[in-house]
């Protein structure tokens, strides 16, 4: 199994024919590909004008449906920023979404080595986080 992590020149046909259990037709490969070539966090609609380029039949129906099943068996993550369009992230990984303001360009931004929820959060004795989404707005830093 090749490694989604930190790979941005996959190309659809470098997918194995299955991932995590979903079997990879070449229009997921696509959804995938597009998603993993440049981490901008792409709206469905910047997904479908992306692999429109590759394959130009591809509906915006089949693109909603690729992104659903990728987001179903965790191979990508669905972020929801506001009341804006859903976006995609690859990074599966514990980490916050922070929305320049400036120019709406979202960064990936992760917690500091050896910081942990319970050293930020007064979580209830017992209590065990099964999903972490964190966003945070304003103006992002160089």
């Amino acid at each position: 199994m090749i490694s989604l992590a930190n790979m941005k020149n996959l190309k659809p046909g470098d997918f194995p024919p299955e991932i995590k259990g979903l079997r990879m037709t070449r229009q997921r490969r696509e959804v995938l590909a597009v998603i993993l070539r440049d981490r901008d966090h792409p709206t469905a609609n910047d997904v479908f004008l992306r692999a429109q380029k590759r394959m130009p039949t591809i509906s915006l129906a089949t693109i909603y449906n690729c992104l659903e099943a990728l987001v179903t068996h965790n191979i990508v993550r669905q972020v929801n920023l506001e009341r804006e369009s859903s976006r995609y992230c690859p990074n599966l990984s514990d980490h916050c979404h922070f929305q320049d303001e400036k120019s709406g360009k979202i960064h990936d931004v992760v917690f500091k080595k050896g910081v942990k929820l319970e050293d930020i959060l007064e979580l209830p004795k017992g209590t065990e986080v099964s999903h972490l989404e964190i966003s945070l707005k304003g103006i992002f830093g160089k």
